[in-house]
């Protein structure tokens, strides 16, 4: 990811903090020069000084084939805004975009023991909805059973972090004010997120 230095975050925990926020992401491999695709949950753990990321997909897409040889890109999004150059001191300007983005690289391990896949799914379920557990042991074997067949669980050791928050920190104390202001008078519950991520980089 292209990523100036004013815009690079690299402090491990509020990589993750920002993944864990934002957990639903795009897993992205490729083959023969051919790009794929899919958008999933992660449970994010910290295991000593490791970071991997946890899901599962449908055993009918067919990317999970891939692991094995892959190297993956996991893209984690948050709020982003358009910025109109009208915030700015001077008229020579350009309207742009500010955001938050971060990348995970790794290799993805397919967990393929039925009581592995049984712990995963019940740590993601304790991660997205721990309410939901009790109704969850509820559920006859046969059904369960048959659940965790039609998926494939895997976990992904993280080689690399990149941390792009885009946020106008290039911009004057007086710009980046402005553009603040507007926001948090917004209606639009995105721009005022985005008003909250300005101020804790001023």
């Amino acid at each position: 990811m292209y990523i100036p230095s004013y815009y690079q975050e690299k402090d491990e925990a509020q990589l993750l903090g920002f993944m864990t926020a934002h957990n639903f992401a795009n897993l992205i491999s490729s083959s023969n020069n051919s790009p794929t695709a899919t958008h999933l949950p992660f449970v994010i753990e910290k295991r000593g000084d490791k970071v991997f990321l946890v899901s599962h997909m449908a055993k009918a897409n067919l990317q999970w084939q891939l692991f094995p040889e892959a190297e993956l890109l996991i893209i984690f999004q948050g709020p982003h805004a358009y910025i109109s150059p009208t915030h700015y001191e001077k008229k020579q300007n350009v309207p742009t975009w500010n955001y938050i983005a971060v990348h995970a690289y790794g290799k993805a391990k397919i967990i393929d023991k039925q009581e592995d896949v049984l712990n995963l799914m019940e740590r993601t379920i304790h991660n997205f909805e721990k309410e939901f557990y009790e109704q969850w042991k509820q559920l006859s074997p046969e059904y369960v059973n048959g659940m965790l067949k039609a998926i494939v669980a895997f976990e992904i050791e993280v080689t690399k972090l990149e941390g792009k928050f885009k946020l106008s920190q290039n911009k004057t104390k007086h710009e980046q004010q402005n553009i603040i202001n507007t926001f948090e008078k917004s209606d639009d519950s995105i721009q005022k997120e985005i008003a909250e991520e300005m101020k804790k980089k001023i």
